[in-house]
């Protein structure tokens, strides 16, 4: 019971680690890799992938560490890291940004909110500016509007 406490305990800290991480990171000092993101490109794949590989090795290095210790905490510190980049990929790049057209027509308030966020935070073409860094937990404001267009939008109907 303590392992899936450690993996959904590590899963919430990585929101916190997410957002410090796009704000002074990617948007900061790795802007290089992160700015593609920002700009129209063509092709499938972005340098932005990159990030994919920063916090997968940490994930792979703590669960195979961990494995070898009898699945200690850090394997399962591991399993919270990759639970949450799992997490992040369906909303981040299947669901907001449809790289892959697997949830293209959910219409669901949590999602309508993540995504109003979202292209809030994608406004903003350069690394400064910015808001809106996290990726799971939604200001409540993006909540209310989406909620709001749910509503004018019904009304339109």
């Amino acid at each position: 019971m303590i392992s899936i406490a450690i993996a959904l305990l590590t899963f919430a800290v990585m929101e916190g680690i997410t957002w410090c991480t796009h704000k002074f990171v990617m948007h900061g000092w790795m802007w290089y890799f992160h700015e593609d993101h920002h700009q129209p490109t063509k092709g499938f794949f972005e340098k932005n992938d990159a990030f994919f590989v920063i916090f997968a090795v940490p994930s792979c290095a703590l669960m195979i560490t961990g494995g070898q210790a009898m699945f200690d905490w850090k394997f399962f510190v591991g399993v919270g890291i990759l639970l949450y980049g799992i997490a992040y990929f369906l909303v981040h790049d299947v669901l907001i940004h449809q790289r892959f057209s697997w949830f293209s027509r959910t219409d669901n308030l949590y999602f309508r909110a993540i995504r109003k966020a979202h292209k809030v935070h994608h406004k903003h073409l350069n690394k400064e500016d910015g808001e809106c860094f996290g990726m799971l937990f939604v200001p409540l404001k993006y909540f209310v509007q989406a909620k709001q267009y749910k509503e004018r939008k019904g009304a339109l109907n």
